[in-house]
């Protein structure tokens, strides 16, 4: 296993710049999920660690080495791909032993280093088959099969789960997580979905725009987002975010009016020049609590159960319906009208800009 060095890495296409000058640091054998939206640069970013791409400007390391300019091949690292891009006249047994016959390994090393690797993925009864007779689930095992089977420094996976069924992703989230800890190689995973950044990271790379928005382990970067764009990129359901006014502001925290008029205090340090000013207000679901007095009001439009949680919608506020998480066996009737409030400690403030403001 090695560490990646990612050091001022931008890439343009002509007028366009799909990464702006990034810095990025990823520890031997740590498991780093890069999450963000279509064209946020995500997948970019990735390419040019696996020199599929060449960069416009910065550096790459992999293991202190410099690999900038490097061949893919000569980088040390493997890539599952999305697709899973294998050789559909080649059996699965073949398509596992590729990278390793053109480096011209021993026949007998070639023959059981496949074995061992398919023993583990659970493939042995398929190695004779071909692609066309495997499930999605199955083309994915022997995708990560054929990455790992040469034991690389650093692996990479492009959205490896989008193509399979929520069953399948749930199943195969599982089977990452034991690669991560079976190899214990430097992982760099790419997702949008938000999921497999909270369950899989060691590290959660939030990135907007061609640029990284936060990077920190999953339930700080949850608990506190540095702007709008990172609260709405991680959480199920979607944060609340409400526009307020800075109405004052102490050592200890802020008040905020919404828009009906209401106010309430958030726990975080707002400098004196941001009183008055426009800002937002960020809430999770399940910050929010029964309050007959709250500030947050309106009628129950849609009621959500999932088991042991459940989820009201509610209607009549600014922008999106606000979702307040409830106990799963709370029954609750549509056009049903609640009222709900948050503690100062969990509320977030971000400025006009949306940047959040830091704790108090």
């Amino acid at each position: 296993m090695s560490a990646v060095e990612i050091s001022g890495l931008a890439k343009r296409f002509d007028a366009v710049a799909a990464l702006h000058p990034t810095d990025l640091s990823i520890e031997a054998g740590e498991l780093v999920v890069v999450v963000g939206p279509s064209g946020c640069g995500k997948s970019t970013l990735l390419r040019l660690v696996a020199g599929l791409d060449e960069p416009t400007e910065g550096s790459i390391r992999i293991g202190g080495r410099d690999v900038t300019r490097a061949a893919p091949a000569d980088r040390g690292l493997a890539m599952v791909f999305q697709s899973y891009a294998l050789y559909p006249h080649l059996t699965v047994f073949e398509n596992i032993a590729f990278p390793l016959r053109t480096q011209r390994r021993p026949r007998a090393e070639v023959d059981a280093r496949v074995r061992d690797v398919a023993a583990w993925l659970e493939l042995t009864p398929l190695l004779d088959r071909r692609p066309r007779a495997l499930s999605g689930g199955q083309r994915q095992r022997v995708s990560i099969a054929r990455a790992v089977v040469r034991e690389p420094q650093v692996l990479l996976l492009d959205e490896p789960l989008s193509n399979l069924d929520a069953t399948l992703r749930a199943q195969m989230r599982h089977e990452f997580a034991r690669l991560h800890q079976r190899l214990g190689a430097t992982m760099i995973y790419v997702t949008h979905d938000q999921l497999e950044a909270m369950t899989l990271a060691n590290r959660v790379v939030v990135m907007s725009g061609g640029r990284v928005e936060q990077a920190g382990p999953p339930m700080e970067v949850y608990r506190r987002p540095a702007s709008v764009t990172v609260a709405r990129a991680i959480g199920s359901p979607a944060v609340n975010l409400l526009p307020v006014r800075i109405e004052a502001a102490d050592g200890t925290g802020a008040t905020v009016r919404l828009a009906d008029g209401a106010t309430l205090r958030v726990a975080v340090r707002v400098p004196p020049d941001a009183v008055g000013e426009p800002a937002t207000l960020g809430g999770r679901p399940e910050h929010l609590y029964a309050d007959d007095t709250g500030p947050f009001a309106g009628a129950v439009e849609l009621f959500e159960r999932l088991g042991p949680l459940s989820f009201a919608y509610l209607g009549g506020g600014e922008g999106d319906a606000l979702i307040a998480q409830l106990p799963g066996d709370r029954a609750i009737a549509l056009g049903e009208r609640l009222a709900f409030a948050i503690a100062p400690n969990d509320a977030m403030l971000f400025d006009a800009e949306g940047r959040a403001f830091p704790p108090a």
